[in-house]
C-alpha cells in the first residue's frame, strides 16, 4: 500500500500536476495526504499478541477491513459482495480503500473442509452472529490450530448500559437454531464472561488479553482448535 501511495504521489507531482487548475491540485493533494497519514496510523496499530500466535500461519479472516487490519496471511470471508454496504463505505471513509472480499459466505457456514486452514480470525464480528456458538463451532471445524477472536468489551463500547448475555441464553439460541438477517450486536460480553461461555460449550481457551493491544476497546481470546470440541456443561441439543 505504501508503495502504491508513493507511486501515485510521484505521478501526480511530475506528470499530472502541471496541467491541472489550482483547486484540482489542492483537492488531489488533500486526498493523497489523507490516505498516506491514515495508512501510516493503521500500520502502527497492529497487535503483537495476535501476531505472536498467527504471524507465521495461513488462515481465514471473517469480515476483514482495511481500517482494522491485523496484517495476517488470510483470505477474507464476507457475507456481502457489494462495495456499497455501510461497512465498505466506512472503510473507504477511514482508509481511502476497502479490503478485497475473497469468498462470499456466511461466517458461520464456511465453504471449507475440516482442518483446511491454520486459523480462523475475527475482530469485532462475533457479536453480530445471532448464534455465536454455531459460529465458534464452525471456526473450530475449519481451523487446524487456533481460533482467535477480538471481541468488543461491554464496558468500553456503546453497549455499556446493556446486561451481559447469559450462557443460558446462548444455549437456548443454539438449541432453537436461532437465526436472523438483522444486523446488530446480538451479544454482550466481558472477557471473563466470554471465556466462561467458551469453557461451558467445550472449547479450550489457551490465552486471553484484556484490553486488546490494538484499539483497546475489546479483548482477545485464543482458542485451541486442535483440541476440537469437548463435552459442554450446558444443554445444547433440543
Amino acid at each position: 500500500m505504501s508503495e502504491i501511495l508513493s507511486r501515485t504521489k510521484d505521478l501526480v507531482s511530475k506528470r499530472l500536476l502541471p496541467a491541472l487548475p489550482a483547486p484540482v491540485k489542492d483537492a488531489i493533494f488533500r486526498v493523497v495526504f489523507r490516505m498516506s497519514v491514515t495508512w501510516s496510523r493503521i500500520r502502527r496499530r497492529g497487535s503483537k499478541f495476535v501476531d505472536g500466535y498467527l504471524g507465521d500461519l495461513r488462515g481465514v479472516e471473517i469480515g476483514g477491513a482495511i481500517h482494522n487490519s491485523f496484517f495476517l496471511d488470510a483470505i477474507n470471508v464476507d457475507r456481502y459482495s457489494s462495495e456499497e454496504t455501510v461497512y465498505k463505505q466506512e472503510e473507504r471513509r477511514l482508509a481511502g480503500a476497502s479490503a478485497r472480499v475473497d469468498v462470499v459466505a456466511h461466517g458461520d457456514d464456511l465453504p471449507f473442509a475440516e482442518n483446511s486452514y491454520d486459523f480462523v480470525f475475527s475482530s469485532h464480528v462475533i457479536e453480530h452472529f445471532p448464534d455465536p456458538i454455531k459460529a465458534l463451532y464452525e471456526w473450530v471445524r475449519v481451523a487446524r490450530r487456533y481460533v482467535v477472536a477480538v471481541v468488543p468489551h461491554r464496558d468500553r463500547t456503546f453497549d455499556a448500559d446493556r446486561p451481559l448475555t447469559s450462557i443460558d441464553e446462548f444455549a437456548e439460541r443454539h438449541r432453537e437454531g436461532f437465526a436472523s438477517e438483522e444486523d446488530r450486536h446480538w451479544s454482550v460480553w466481558t472477557c471473563e464472561s466470554f471465556v466462561e461461555m467458551c469453557e461451558a460449550i467445550g472449547l479450550r481457551v489457551l490465552a486471553h488479553q484484556d484490553p486488546d493491544d490494538k484499539a483497546g476497546n475489546g479483548f482477545t481470546v485464543v482458542i485451541d482448535a486442535s483440541a476440537g470440541i469437548g463435552a459442554p456443561t450446558v444443554a445444547l441439543q433440543a
